[in-house]
């Protein structure tokens, strides 16, 4: 329950920020850089990139420099 009064500690000071957050700690570690996260995530990205111009390919007839030539 909430109340419109000050909370006081026990030293008489008033306490503005009574409920504090919760601290914790990322246990994600750091993404950037060459860490095996941004390696792997990179490979997957190429992966898809290649496999979408594949089947860009299959689909259009021509490849990325055809399809640009034609715009």
């Amino acid at each position: 329950m909430r109340t419109n009064t000050p909370i006081v500690d026990d030293q008489g000071l008033m306490n503005n920020f009574a409920i504090e957050p919760k601290v914790y700690v990322d246990e994600q570690g750091d993404r950037t850089g060459f860490t095996p996260y941004a390696e792997l995530l990179n490979g997957r990205l190429a992966m898809i990139g290649f496999v979408s111009l594949i089947a860009l390919e299959v689909f259009t007839g021509h490849g990325i420099v055809g399809l640009l030539a034609n715009l």
